[in-house]
């Protein structure tokens, strides 16, 4: 075989390995994609919307966020509580679903509402409780004073049978979100105290998860038109799953 005849031989096998390589390479991403995909979808059969900002998630640990004006009272392993307003640290409606074991995981100034087995965190704390790992992050308003920074208030990033979800609390677009990754977002919707649908829906594509939910509307402020809103400002552009509450 002549010399030019070898390195256009060679050239073609390099042609062909290097396209077997890509669709290998693609035939993987998509297999991943897949998996992650199904994974998330499970994952969101296990989340159930309680209203407002209250949610149960059942998971290896059945896992409250908080949980307010309760109808359905399934005992808790975790709940976790973003803040000490009323309408998200209720000892009431935690008495419905605490056991002697179970664990909550908030700020200070909750914690003094709260008896039991109680971990406080700040933003930038990480902890695992029963296989659950919880990231505590940054919740506050930029444009109003209702949640000042100061005050250390939380929203959670939980990975729950290697989903992250995020939970994002009482809170307006702040510009560590653009940081946050997770697979479903929980994100407020109702303005006046949080976001509006507007600015949840660029929160939305900062942290550009698979999944985006819209929460706190439908009791004391907002209603079901802000979490429709937020769905057709994203519609092309990002997945949202508007839960109904549970009965």
């Amino acid at each position: 075989m002549s010399d030019e005849k070898r390195k256009q031989h060679c050239f073609f096998l390099l042609v062909r390995c290097n396209a077997y390589v890509s669709l290998l390479t693609i035939f993987i991403l998509l297999t991943f994609t897949g998996r992650a995909n199904a994974m998330v979808q499970d994952s969101i059969k296990k989340i159930h919307w309680l209203g407002h900002d209250g949610f149960r998630i059942d998971a290896s640990q059945v896992i409250y966020i908080d949980p307010f004006q309760l109808k359905t009272t399934i005992p808790a392993d975790l709940i976790l509580i973003t803040h000490d307003h009323y309408d998200h640290c209720s000892p009431e409606d935690i008495k419905k679903i605490q056991k002697k074991d179970t664990v909550f995981i908030t700020e200070a100034a909750s914690a003094k509402k709260l008896q039991g087995d109680i971990r406080i965190v700040k933003p930038g704390d990480t902890t695992t409780v029963g296989g659950i790992t919880i990231e505590a992050v940054a919740s506050y308003n930029t444009n109003k004073e209702f949640h000042p920074k100061s005050s250390g208030l939380l929203g959670f990033i939980l990975t729950v049978d290697n989903v992250r979800i995020y939970h994002a609390g009482d809170t307006d677009f702040i510009p560590e979100m653009k940081n946050f990754k997770a697979d479903i977002a929980l994100l407020p919707v109702s303005g006046t105290y949080v976001m509006t649908a507007g600015e949840a829906a660029e929160a939305a594509l900062a942290i550009n998860p698979a999944v985006a939910i819209p929460m706190h509307f439908g009791s004391i402020v907002g209603s079901e038109d802000d979490a429709r809103t937020f769905s057709e400002k994203l519609s092309g552009k990002l997945t949202v799953n508007i839960l109904k509450r549970e009965p």
